[in-house]
């Protein structure tokens, strides 16, 4: 298992920010998991399932 920060998330989803914490307070983004004071990150393997999900859902469309 391996934890991500906020900038590969980025890089590996292609959303902005202000984006991925929308989605998060929506329910339809992983939450991330408290590292630290004022630092979290995100398991990386949740966030390549999220990406998994909007490929099958373009697939169905």
């Amino acid at each position: 298992m391996r934890i991500i920060r906020l900038k590969e998330v980025i890089d590996s989803t292609g959303l902005a920010r202000s984006t991925i914490y929308k989605n998060i307070s929506e329910g339809s983004f992983p939450k991330p998991v408290s590292l630290g004071n004022r630092c979290v990150g995100w398991v990386e393997s949740e966030v390549h399932d999220w990406i998994l999900e909007r490929i099958k859902e373009r697939d169905l469309s």
